[in-house]
C-alpha cells in the first residue's frame, strides 16, 4: 500500500528544488525503468499497477491506477513509475568527444541530445548551470532511457574549457563549413541558446567554428539545436 508520505515525496520530485534536496528523480515507463536497472542505476521505489501483466520488477509496489495518476507527471500514468537515487558524478572522460551545452534551456532539446549522445556512443555531456534540469521529467521522457548511458555534469563552462587540452569546436552560423573539416579522434563540441547560441564568454574558449551549409532557401529558419547536433555528430563520427 502507498503512504500518504510516499505520495507527496514522490509528486514533490517534478520540481528541481526538491530533487535536488532528496538527491532522488522519478522516470516513467516499463522500457525506460528496466533500462535505468540494467545500468545499474539504484532504485529508492519502484510503482507498478498490479493490472498490468508481464510486469517483473523485482521489490516493486503495488499502486492504484489513482495512486500512480497523483504521483505521475504524465496525463495518462503509464503504470510503471520509478524513483531513483542520482548518481554520483564522475571524472570527465576525455579519451573520446564530448558535447558541451551552453544554456539550453527546452527540455524536449536536451533530452533529444541525450539520446543523440547515447546513439552516437557520447560517453559525456557537460552543462552550463543554466541548462534546463537532466532530471526534469519532459527531459527523461525524450531520452527514452538513455540516461542510463550518458555520463552529464553540470559546470561553468568556460573554466571547463579553458582547462581541457581537447580541441574545441563551437556550433555557429557563420562558421566554416563542417564538410570541409578534418575531424580529430576527439574533441568538444559546443551548442549554444536555442535562441541566442553560444555565449561571448564560452565563445572565447573555441578554437574552431564550424556550421551546417544551407542548401535551401534563406528565408528558412535556423535548425534546432537537437537537429544540429544530431548532424554534426553524424560528421564527426563519420570522419573522425
Amino acid at each position: 500500500m502507498v503512504t500518504k508520505n510516499q505520495i507527496k515525496l514522490v509528486t514533490s520530485l517534478q520540481q528541481k528544488k526538491y530533487r535536488s534536496q532528496h538527491r532522488l528523480f522519478v522516470v516513467e515507463g516499463k522500457k525506460s525503468v528496466s533500462e535505468l536497472l540494467a545500468e545499474g542505476l539504484v532504485p529508492f521505489k519502484i510503482f507498478v499497477d498490479p493490472a498490468l501483466k508481464g510486469l517483473d520488477f523485482e521489490e516493486a509496489e503495488t499502486a492504484t491506477t489513482r495512486e500512480l495518476k497523483q504521483m505521475s507527471g504524465q496525463t495518462t500514468p503509464s503504470g510503471v513509475l520509478g524513483v531513483f537515487h542520482m548518481p554520483e558524478p564522475k571524472k570527465a572522460i576525455q579519451a573520446d568527444w564530448i558535447v558541451a551545452l551552453d544554456a539550453v534551456r527546452d527540455p524536449g532539446n536536451l533530452g533529444t541530445i541525450i539520446r543523440l549522445c547515447d546513439w552516437f556512443g557520447i560517453k559525456h555531456l557537460v552543462c552550463s548551470p543554466d541548462t534546463v534540469d537532466c532530471y526534469n521529467p519532459k527531459v527523461l521522457q525524450a531520452t527514452m532511457g538513455s540516461i542510463a548511458r550518458v555520463q552529464i555534469d553540470y559546470m561553468e563552462l568556460p573554466n571547463f574549457l579553458k582547462t581541457t587540452g581537447l580541441p574545441i569546436y563551437g556550433a555557429f552560423m557563420d562558421g566554416e563549413t563542417v564538410y570541409q573539416e578534418v575531424i580529430p579522434d576527439k574533441g568538444i563540441l559546443v551548442m549554444g541558446n536555442e535562441a541566442n547560441g553560444i555565449s561571448k564568454e564560452v565563445e572565447q574558449a573555441i578554437a574552431k567554428r564550424v556550421s551546417i551549409p544551407q542548401f535551401g532557401t534563406k528565408s528558412a529558419e535556423s535548425l534546432n539545436v537537437a537537429t544540429a547536433t544530431a548532424i554534426l555528430l553524424n560528421e564527426i563520427r563519420r570522419i573522425s
